[in-house]
Formats: structure tokens, C-alpha cells, sequence
């Protein structure tokens, strides 16, 4: 039966993916809302139905009181039939329309609505742009991604289990009233006005209030994590105490913030009960006036006072209710804020996928200073011939990293084009142009699973003895061997911690070689691949590089001058743009800025930061 229930609903059914979510919070939820419109309307009907029966019953223990004045003698003879089916009800088909209404809330909305959100909001910000994540916590992206789904979920569990039965409550005890004596729903009437200013009152402080609560425990989060994630600085700084700091500021916020939400509950409570006592005074007190004038029977009586002690129960559950569902409305607001941020880096609607035959790369004109009045690049000119090896060097800021970025389009260029074999990348598939694109980065962090699943991450279909071949080649094969993880895993099953901070420097950089080597994309970008080597493993690993780059177009960024001498052509960047190209010989003899970067450099490290000559930058 269970099964039943939760399979109504698949929550990773197909959808088209939406690069500008709305932005509001009723459509926002609308779009999540869409494959649960049937199994809404059904919860909705029966919430309806499961309110009428529990009027009934009032309804019907009023009428019990009545039938006590027959003759007991006469009592089954003339109702046993009405007793018996009234038990039957109870007993059985009650339970059955109870379950029905519970099952389709716990089992098939709860856990598919929570599930369908958090995977698509997932998807949707995966697919934002590098840039958008360099922008942001981690921490704080991850925790809207989390608790926005189970804070929707509330919605709409408050929806059909509280608000929709409680509005049918209440429609059905004025009835109930009406058909007893119209004169008493005039209380629950005036009742109804004052309940409904004070949900209004408690409506609109709330949602702000409960806004402002999850911002500062998603700044919580983020400053945390970000502790957590830069543990070797904090430690290294011995800055234990100002992290501690750090975090008590955002978390004296959160306290505070959620004392002026739990403020708006404590008046709404004391407001509540006095409302409640004039409900129960009102109600019975006008039912036992009209019974004392011979205008209402004794069943009359008992069924308002049953009734007024039910709303009486039930309304500090309707408020608390409504305000747990506004007070998710704003932590849902919130998550908002992350989720519905429209993509801004996004392939054509006619983009083709990556035609790659030669690996030639141009670049015309190709400007980019990320929305500033400088830094990036300027005008940049230049053609890469297919198989060619090109190392590019230039001091902090030259503009190395940022050709690189828009190399793999993780920034749309601001002004110019590249093109790879006369495609431009702005037309292309950004997914077909990276599978096209090698990268060994700098910061060779890795992912918190086991060395074989970081490996294979740059290409998922290799076999196992692919997989070996390339840590062999990367000169990671008998280390990995040698490596155990705390669960007792070892070898290529070890997990490597979180960014993979359980190995060296050397070790981490050697595995993601590995990843790229199995990868075998035409074109390879190395951006410092070799920084993080001790001078014996460079030696060995820049063998490996050379062989790595065999029959492919390479651009190789490099602050160590003897990385790069070996190059078809070196090319000199300052201030964003080409200063100097030319193989290391020729640079020499020309005696401009390379050459003295050579001259400058000790250990074949270059001192990029420092001034080099005596004219200013912007003159080289």
C-alpha cells in the first residue's frame, strides 16, 4: 500500500529547464507545484471531506443527547439500526477516508515535493557560471539548496493538513450553528472577524521576521563553513580566536533575529486565549439563553459546547499552523534569493556542439576586465596553429588566468572573439567545447571520494587498466598503492578528504594529471601544473608533460621559466596585453621584458610581482 503512494509521483520526471526562474514567490512555487496538480486537488477534497465528517460527529453527538430523552425501552427498537450504522462509520469507513487523507500527504506529497525540489534546484545552480560561485559562500549556497525544500514541504503540508481542513471547519461549524438556531453563528461570526485581524497582524510581521531569521542562519552557515573549508590557514595563523569571533557576530544576529520572531508568538498566543474564552462565553453562553426561553433543546446545547471546545483546541493549531507555513513562505523567500537567480551564462537556443579537427585556436580582439575599468585583457590578438605548444607568462594580473577562464567560456568575453577551427565559442555547446579542453590547474583540489572515482573523473567509461595507465604515466600509480583511508579503504578505493587535503601537494597534483592524461582532450591547458612539485618529482613529472602533450595544441601558463623554455613560442603579457612572443632563444637575444625575467628569476622562479626595469608597466 505504501508503495502505492509513493510512486503517485516521480519526482525526477522530465522538465524543461528554465534560464530565467520567476523571481517571485507564488510562481516560484507554481513551477515546483505542476507534476502534484492532480494529487493537490484530490488532497484538498479529501481534507474537505475529513472536516465534514468531524462536524458530523458533533453534529451527531448533539442528536445522542436528544435521543436520551426517548424511553429507553423504546431506544433500539426505534434507533438501533441509525446506532449501529453511526458505529460501523466510526469504526471502519472513518479510518479508511483518515487514511486516505494521510497517506496522500505523508507518503506521496512530503517526501516526493522536498525530493523533486532539492534535485531541481540543484541542476539550476550547478548550471551557473564560475564566476556566479566565485561570488558566494559555498556554505551559504549549499544551505538554501538544503532547506528550502523541506521548508516548502511545510508549506504545503500546513496547506492541506491545517489551513484547508480548518477553513471546512469552520465553514461547517456556522452551518452547524445556522441549522440549530441562526442567532448563534452571531458570536462565532464576530469571532471570526477578530481571528482573522489577528491572523493578518501575525501574517505580516511574521514572514519579514522569519526572512530576516534564515538570512542570518544561512550567514551562520557560511561563515562557519568557510572556517571549516580554510582549516590549515586558521590553524597555520593561529587565528582560532578571531574565527570564533567571526562566527559569534553572525550568530549573536541569528539569536537576535529570531527573539523578534518569537516576540510576534508570544503576543499572538495571549492575544489568542482571550479570544478563544469570548468564543466559548459567546457561544455557549447565547446557546443556554436560548435553551432557558424553551428555543433550543438540550442537544442543541451540548452540540455549541463540543463545538466551541473543538475550535477553542484547534485554533492555537491553526495559528501556530498559518504562522509555521509564513514562516516557511520566508525561509523558502530566501532560499529564493539563490535558486531563482536567473543563468546568465547560457549556450544559444541554437548552439551545435564543438566541431574539433585541427585544435586551432584564435583569438580577435578579445577584451575582458570582468565589468571593471581595468585589469583582465585589452585587445588581444593572437593565433595558436593546431598542434602548437605556447607557454604564457606575465607578472600578477597580466591577464594570464583570465584568457585561460574564457578559454573554457567559464566568462562570456566582453568585447573580441575566440574561435577553435573557426568556430566561435559564444555559438558553441559549452558542454561539447570543455569535454574538448584539458586543464591542470594550480590549486589541483579534488573531490571528497576515492582516489579511482577522482581519477575517472576525466572520463567516467574508462576501464580499469585505462585508469591505471594514466596514474602510471602521471607517476601517481605506486602511491595510491601505499594509501589507506580511516574506513579501512586502501589503494584506489582511499578516500582523499575534502579537496583532497588527506595528500601533499605533490600527491594531488600527480592524481589530477592523472584525471587529465585519461581524459586525452586535443587541447591542454596548463595553468602552473607543476607548482606544487619538489624539484626530483618536477623532473619526473615534466616528462610526463611533454609526453602528455604530444600531437595537442597546449597553452601553458608558467612562472618557473624551465617549464616553458622548451615551447614553440613563449608570449609575454602585460597589462593585458601581448608585449613580446617569440621561443625562448629568440626572446633572449631580443633582451626585453622575458629576458629579464630570466636574468631575475632564481631556481627558475619568476619574481613576477616585483617592478621589473625602470619604466613604468604600462610602457613595456
Amino acid at each position: 500500500m505504501f508503495r502505492f503512494f509513493e510512486n503517485l509521483i516521480d519526482p525526477y520526471t522530465t522538465y524543461t529547464e528554465n534560464d530565467a526562474p520567476p523571481r517571485k514567490l507564488w510562481p516560484f512555487l507554481r513551477e515546483y507545484c505542476i507534476p502534484f496538480k492532480g494529487v493537490f486537488a484530490l488532497t484538498a477534497f479529501m481534507s474537505i471531506v475529513v472536516a465534514a465528517i468531524e462536524i458530523g460527529l458533533i453534529y451527531y453527538m448533539g442528536r445522542i443527547v436528544d435521543l436520551l430523552g426517548t424511553e429507553p425501552s423504546l431506544m433500539w427498537s426505534t434507533y438501533g439500526t441509525e446506532l449501529l450504522f453511526l458505529a460501523f462509520f466510526v469504526v471502519v469507513l472513518r479510518p479508511l477516508v483518515q487514511g486516505l487523507d494521510v497517506a496522500l500527504i505523508n507518503n506521496t506529497i512530503l517526501p516526493n515535493f522536498g525530493t523533486l525540489i532539492r534535485w531541481r534546484a540543484h541542476r539550476q545552480v550547478l548550471r551557473q557560471s564560475v564566476g556566479w560561485f566565485e561570488n558566494d559562500f559555498a556554505g551559504r549556497i549549499a544551505n538554501r539548496i538544503m532547506q528550502t525544500p523541506p521548508a516548502a514541504g511545510e508549506v504545503v503540508f500546513q496547506t492541506f493538513d491545517a489551513i484547508s481542513y480548518a477553513l471546512a471547519y469552520m465553514i461547517g461549524a456556522a452551518i452547524l450553528l445556522m441549522t440549530s438556531d441562526w442567532r448563534l453563528m452571531l458570536p462565532l461570526l464576530v469571532w471570526f472577524a477578530l481571528y482573522g485581524g489577528l491572523i493578518r497582524w501575525t501574517i505580516l510581521r511574521v514572514g519579514p521576521a522569519s526572512k530576516a531569521a534564515s538570512d542570518a542562519r544561512s550567514q551562520v552557515t557560511g561563515r562557519v563553513v568557510d572556517a571549516y573549508t580554510n582549516i590549515h590557514s586558521v590553524k597555520m595563523f593561529a587565528h582560532h580566536e578571531l574565527e570564533v569571533d567571526f562566527a559569534k557576530e553572525a550568530i549573536e544576529n541569528a539569536r537576535t533575529t529570531f527573539q523578534q520572531e518569537m516576540r510576534i508568538f508570544t503576543k499572538m498566543d495571549v492575544t489568542l486565549v482571550a479570544l478563544n474564552g469570548l468564543l466559548i462565553v459567546g457561544v455557549v453562553g447565547w446557546a443556554l439563553a436560548l435553551w432557558t426561553w424553551g428555543e433550543a433543546s438540550v442537544g442543541v446545547v451540548a452540540a455549541a459546547a463540543a463545538l466551541t471546545l473543538r475550535l477553542n483546541s484547534m485554533t492555537s493549531w491553526i495559528m501556530w499552523a498559518l504562522s509555521s507555513f509564513f514562516r516557511e513562505l520566508g525561509v523558502v523567500a530566501e532560499g529564493m534569493e539563490t535558486i531563482a537567480q536567473p543563468i546568465a551564462l547560457v549556450d544559444n537556443p541554437d548552439a551545435k556542439p564543438l566541431d574539433l579537427n585541427k585544435g586551432q585556436i584564435e583569438l580577435r580582439n578579445l577584451t575582458h576586465h570582468y565589468g571593471r575599468d581595468q585589469g583582465g585583457l585589452q585587445g588581444l590578438n593572437l593565433l595558436v596553429k593546431p598542434g602548437e605548444r605556447i607557454g604564457l607568462i606575465g607578472r600578477s594580473g597580466a591577464g594570464k588566468s583570465t584568457l585561460v577562464k574564457l578559454l573554457l567560456r567559464f566568462y562570456d568575453a566582453e568585447g573580441g572573439q575566440i574561435l577553435i577551427d573557426g568556430q566561435d565559442l559564444a555559438e558553441v555547446n559549452q558542454d561539447s567545447l570543455r569535454k574538448c579542453i584539458g586543464m591542470v590547474q594550480q590549486d589541483s583540489s579534488l573531490l571528497h571520494r576515492s582516489v579511482r572515482d577522482n581519477i575517472l573523473y576525466g572520463r567516467p567509461d574508462a576501464t580499469e587498466a585505462e585508469m591505471i595507465a594514466a596514474a602510471k604515466q602521471a607517476q601517481a600509480h605506486d602511491f595510491i598503492l601505499d594509501l589507506s583511508d580511516p574506513e579501512g579503504r586502501s589503494g584506489y578505493d582511499a578516500r582523499v578528504g575534502e579537496r583532497g587535503v588527506k595528500l601533499s601537494g605533490g600527491q594531488r597534483q600527480r592524481i589530477t594529471l592523472a584525471r587529465v592524461i585519461l581524459k586525452n582532450a586535443p587541447i591542454l591547458l596548463l595553468d602552473e601544473a607543476t607548482s606544487a612539485l619538489d624539484s626530483e618529482v618536477e623532473a619526473a613529472i615534466q616528462e610526463t608533460l611533454y609526453g602528455m602533450m604530444a600531437g595537442k595544441t597546449v597553452i601553458a601558463i608558467a612562472h618557473r621559466l624551465s617549464t616553458i623554455a622548451e615551447m614553440d613560442r613563449i608570449i609575454v603579457l602585460d597589462a593585458g596585453r601581448i608585449v613580446e612572443e617569440g621561443t625562448h632563444n629568440a626572446l633572449l637575444a631580443k633582451e626585453g621584458l622575458y629576458a629579464d625575467f630570466w636574468g631575475r628569476q632564481s631556481g627558475g622562479f619568476l619574481k613576477l610581482d616585483e617592478e621589473i626595469g625602470e619604466e613604468p608597466r604600462e610602457n613595456l
